[in-house]
């Protein structure tokens, strides 16, 4: 008698039913990736060029000096506004918008994009005290008080922008645009108002967004099937619109400052009332097109590496 082998029954559940095939998980695409690791070099890079213009240089420490000792033009109305602003930033209010991006990455059962919100807050911050106490250091080529004592990054830039930077990463794909726009608004309006109060100077505020930026876009580029977006969730409308938006204001802005600089230089134009005034309104618009800009850029880049490969 010949032994024969009999067919293997197809796996099924108790009623007989064939078992579904798993869908495979869907994967990160490489390009976006790349793209956002070359951001993050690009703002890291930033950070340094924005210390050795406007730090190690006589030139760009006169013009950042000149913004500093303008803000005290009608400082007292403009105070009234922006000491609201700057009293929200604090421990508490990191923990809090920590807390909120990480419950909702964890609500959506995302647990690596929970996990990327914290590096990101975490490391902006940390990385903003180590380069101002430790790496960076601001030679005395100014003949004014504390000349030597380096305030760049802004603390407090750092402290809302992460804040913000964490939300945008952590919301759905059809709510980036609207965090972007908000965000990016509170963002600037506490970078402006450390400068109001005499705290901090334009460039502080500047390497404080562009570090943010780089952590942005750093944890980005570490996406993970968790940080993704679902495969039918495409384009939405609002991105382009909102970047487009950002970039906007980025640029009219940013051409102001540069006339503004120059003017400073002697190179352009000058407001009437003294190069203290125009430097100054020069920092704050410079101050608005960066965090415009980088929060374009951020925009950008969470949406295309969240973007599932096909």
């Amino acid at each position: 008698m010949t032994d024969r082998t009999l067919p293997l029954p197809a796996l099924g559940n108790a009623a007989g039913n064939p078992a579904p095939a798993r869908t495979p998980r869907s994967q990160p695409r490489l390009r976006p990736r790349i793209a956002a690791v070359v951001v993050a070099v690009l703002a890291l890079w930033g950070v340094w060029a924005t210390w050795d213009t406007f730090v190690r240089s006589p030139g760009g420490q006169r013009a950042d000096q000149l913004a500093l000792d303008g803000a005290a033009r009608g400082q007292g109305l403009l105070w009234e506004l922006a000491e609201p602003v700057l009293g929200v930033v604090s421990n508490s209010f990191v923990g809090l918008g920590l807390a909120v991006a990480v419950v909702l990455a964890l609500a959506r059962g995302r647990w690596w994009l929970a996990a990327q919100v914290a590096i990101l807050v975490a490391g902006s911050n940390l990385t903003t005290q180590v380069l101002k106490h430790l790496v960076l250091d601001r030679p005395a080529l100014l003949d004014v008080a504390r000349a030597d004592i380096n305030t760049l990054p802004s603390g407090h830039t750092t402290v809302a922008a992460s804040v913000a930077a964490g939300l945008l990463i952590a919301v759905p794909r059809r709510w980036r645009p609207v965090v972007a726009v908000a965000g990016a608004g509170y963002t600037a309006a506490t970078g402006v108002s450390t400068l109001i109060g005499q705290w901090h100077r334009p460039s502080d505020v500047v390497a404080a967004v562009l570090v943010v930026l780089a952590w942005g876009a750093g944890v980005c580029a570490l996406s993970s099937p968790s940080s993704l977006d679902g495969p039918r969730d495409g384009l939405e409308p609002g991105t382009s619109g909102a970047a487009g938006l950002l970039l906007l204001g980025a640029v009219g802005t940013g051409a102001v400052a540069l006339g503004a600089l120059g003017g400073v230089r002697g190179d352009g134009w000058g407001l009437p009332l003294g190069g203290d005034l125009t430097a100054y309104m020069g920092g704050m618009l410079g101050v608005v097109a960066v965090t415009l800009g980088s929060f374009a850029l951020l925009l950008l880049v969470r949406q295309s590496t969240a973007r599932p490969a096909p």
